[in-house]
């Protein structure tokens, strides 16, 4: 209750801050034509003008209804809706049709909202907003008269101002980079506002430096709001260089860290690790964002914001090194430290489910759950855990006190020894798990152990078993990723899985696994109706003697080329 009246007051602080900010003169056009640099998905856009609406996992198909006469079933939607992310892909279709849905809703929004009323005035969605009103300029007033003119001119000044009296109050992070970013692009744009723009470029030079750590890392630990905050930065790069001014140092310093980092969370195929809430990117974008970095092109050695990358031949495997954050940045953590993606040329095989945030809150947390991931577990318990009710509610609130990572090369391969103690405060188990990628790439080796290492833990876990007087079961799981054929094989021993490229992967158990299952799984993905079934592979094994040992491998198959042409599109990119 107290979280939804501070959410009530936080609105009507923000519309009245939009009043205020509308009583001041308008100003009448640009400095100089805007160049566009954001662009959306054509497929969208033709479904927009189809009248397919597709956002935050809800599918409605309305013809004659305008965007702003959709039913709200999620919070979510608002924010798709409001930020105008669709201009994006109306502008990548461009027709006259596309025109007229932009220009139309675009103007339905101004009569309803451009007051200062309405979801959309928080100053993060201000700021994405006016980036896209502002890069799509042509498509907007192409066509329209002096007045509509005017009046898109002076809703532009109107948010530049909210945005000057509200851009802190977005939260630190990402939301208050788009907040700044939006700013940065109108005071750039827009006649008039040239005395703010030394100070809007120094804000953003700070707020770069404060939410990006030394090592290029942000406190959510999630890869994709990390290349958002880095495309923001990117783009407000560009548009400062082409008013022919200077970016601030800590914002480009800031830039060159994240590079490192995002290099290093990069899969073989182009797309991010999906981890902590987020999803693979935006197609092509990681790549486009790195190539315009500054600084040199090289990877962060070591562990990048908690993540280990082992890269050989075709095959890039990324684990989770790390402790999920706690308190505030937890709202999307996952309990996934030792969990592993790995990506075999421009397939993805293993993989994370992902997040379930815009599938309702049932998917939203079980994706968040150990067991969505890959990696080893004590049947039914997380390694981290959320809690239930109260301020701590969606919260992480118990996480692993320590997990260590040591990284290593040799003649044989590319060699990594990890562990967490998330199990051992309930449990008295540690696990630890060595994964060793061979040289060529062409097989993975792994080995994971629970165990109690101390008298301590032993007499802990002596106490869980003259409680429950049941054994206890360990659990690794590989979920695979929707476009891996797998089957069980070789007499229900092995677990064939074949690529769309040709390549055959094989999943072995080496040692210490009771039983091997091929189940069911799912892949969430934004921007998709609904989640995508999948598979996993689930070895089981049996703790005796205060520890269990499961061995695998996964191998191409012997008669799999070292070298694939692959020019098949991936069925999962947006």
């Amino acid at each position: 209750m107290a979280r939804s009246t501070n959410m009530a007051g936080g609105r009507l602080v923000e519309r009245l801050h939009a009043r205020l900010a509308a009583r001041r003169a308008s100003e009448t056009g640009f400095v100089a034509p805007p160049e566009p640099r954001i662009m959306g998905s054509f497929a969208r856009g033709r479904q927009l003008i189809a009248g397919q609406f597709q956002f935050a996992g809800f599918t409605v198909e309305a013809k004659e209804t305008s965007i702003w006469s959709l039913p709200i079933p999620d919070p979510q939607l608002d924010a798709d809706l409001h930020g105008f992310l669709w201009l994006d892909d109306l502008a990548a279709v461009g027709d006259p049709r596309a025109r007229t849905r932009a220009q139309g809703w675009s103007w339905e929004w101004l009569d309803l909202y451009g007051t200062g009323r309405g979801p959309g005035w928080r100053p993060d969605l201000t700021g994405r907003r006016l980036m896209r009103w502002i890069n799509h300029s042509t498509l907007l007033l192409t066509g329209r008269d002096r007045a509509a003119s005017d009046r898109y001119f002076a809703a532009l000044a109107h948010q530049a101002r909210y945005l000057m009296r509200r851009w802190r109050s977005a939260p630190a992070g990402r939301p208050r980079i788009e907040a700044l970013t939006g700013l940065l692009h109108a005071v750039l744009a827009l006649r008039g506002f040239e005395p703010q723009i030394p100070s809007v470029i120094e804000a953003l030079g700070t707020e770069a430096a404060r939410i990006i750590d030394a090592e290029g890392a942000i406190p959510s630990r999630n890869p994709e709001e990390l290349l958002e905050i880095f495309t923001l930065l990117t783009w407000a790069t560009a548009a400062i260089s082409e008013a022919g001014r200077s970016p601030h140092p800590d914002h480009l310093a800031a830039l060159e860290r994240i590079s490192h980092v995002l290099r290093a969370l990069r899969h073989a195929d182009g797309g991010l690790a999906r981890f902590h809430g987020g999803g693979r990117g935006t197609e092509g974008r990681l790549d486009q964002a790195l190539a315009q970095a500054p600084g040199r092109a090289t990877t962060a050695p070591g562990l990048a914001m908690g993540f280990a990358r082992l890269a050989a031949g075709r095959t890039t495997v990324i684990v989770d090194c790390a402790a999920p954050p706690k308190g505030r940045t937890s709202e999307n953590a996952h309990a996934s430290t030792l969990a592993f993606e790995l990506t075999s040329g421009r397939r993805p095989v293993i993989v994370s489910c992902g997040s379930g945030v815009g599938f309702g809150q049932d998917w939203q947390r079980a994706g968040r759950a150990t067991p969505s991931h890959s990696t080893a577990m004590l049947r039914g318990i997380s390694s981290s855990r959320l809690g239930a009710r109260g301020r701590h509610a969606g919260l992480m609130t118990e996480v692993p006190g320590l997990v260590w990572a040591q990284q290593e090369t040799d003649v044989e391969g590319l060699r990594l020894v990890a562990g967490h103690d998330g199990y051992e405060r309930t449990h008295g188990l540690i696990h630890g798990r060595e994964l060793r990628l061979t040289l060529d790439g062409r097989t993975l080796i792994g080995e994971d152990t629970l165990g109690a290492m101390s008298a301590a833990d032993r007499a802990r876990l002596d106490a869980v078993f003259a409680k429950s007087r049941q054994e206890m079961t360990v659990e690794v799981r590989f979920h695979l990723h929707p476009d891996v054929d797998a089957t069980l094989d070789l007499g229900g021993t092995a677990v064939s899985m074949a690529l769309k490229s040709g390549e055959i992967w094989i999943l072995r158990p080496t040692g210490g696994t009771e039983s091997m299952l091929l189940g069911t799984s799912a892949y969430l993905e934004s921007g998709r109706p609904r989640p995508r079934p999948t598979r996993q592979v689930i070895l089981t094994g049996i703790i005796r003697d205060y520890a269990c040992h499961i061995g695998w491998t996964l191998a191409k198959a012997q008669d799999t080329p070292t070298t694939i042409r692959d020019t098949a599109p991936a069925s999962d990119g947006k």
